[in-house]
């Protein structure tokens, strides 16, 4: 068996270079395609490790939310309220009819 060196020579450089640049321009496409796919699913596969990691017990208890509480006597009073003005009666009906009408 024939012992192979390996001869650097640094005036071979620059023509060297010069081969390799061919051959890599031949593929270009390919490979900016092959970067932009990498690119890709590289994004996709981080929003899906994101979006699936369960939460913590400390920031499920911190979103939930209070329900809103009336008492009795505040709605005893927009009933009698109601009960005693015509406009105030076209009010809650129209209000009832189309609820996100401004």
């Amino acid at each position: 068996m024939k012992n192979s060196e390996i001869h650097l020579n640094v005036s071979d450089l620059p023509a060297q270079i010069a081969a390799f640049t061919r051959k890599v321009n031949a593929y270009r496409v390919f490979l900016f395609f092959l970067v932009v796919a990498s690119l890709y699913g590289f994004i996709v596969w981080r929003i899906n490790a994101f979006s699936n990691t369960p939460a913590s017990t400390s920031e499920e208890s911190a979103q939930s939310t209070p329900q809103p509480h009336i008492d009795a006597a505040t709605i005893q009073k927009i009933q009698s309220l109601q009960d005693n003005s015509v406009s105030v009666q076209s009010l809650f009906d129209g209000a009832r009819q189309n609820p996100f009408h401004e």
